[in-house]
């Protein structure tokens, strides 16, 4: 799998916590258009989980449902190796759960 940055930013982010398209887009910047095509190319290859929420909870909020996503451990391991490739941006990489990787001398 090819592992560009905006991958790497929506591996990141659900490692974050961040579960859903918005929230991962507040998270990384990055537009609607980048953010749902990467999370669903993930959830193809395996490397995310995604469920509905359940609806009553939306109701609740009176929204429309969320799908949320997760990664799984082949995700978690991809992303690891993505972090050597990139620099994540500040905002994330301050988020709660980022842990950079060692730099190399």
């Amino acid at each position: 799998m090819n592992v560009t940055l905006p991958t790497t930013l929506v591996l990141q982010a659900l490692a974050c916590g961040h579960q859903y398209g918005f929230d991962v887009m507040d998270a990384t910047g990055l537009p609607s258009g980048t953010v749902y095509p990467v999370l669903r190319r993930l959830e193809k290859e395996g490397l995310v989980r995604a469920d509905w929420e359940d609806p009553q909870a939306a109701r609740d909020e009176q929204r429309p449902p969320r799908r949320n996503y997760e990664l799984t451990g082949e995700g978690a391991a991809l992303l690891a190796t993505a972090r050597a490739r990139y620099k994540m941006p500040r905002e994330i990489a301050r988020a709660p759960g980022f842990k950079p990787s060692p730099s190399r001398s």
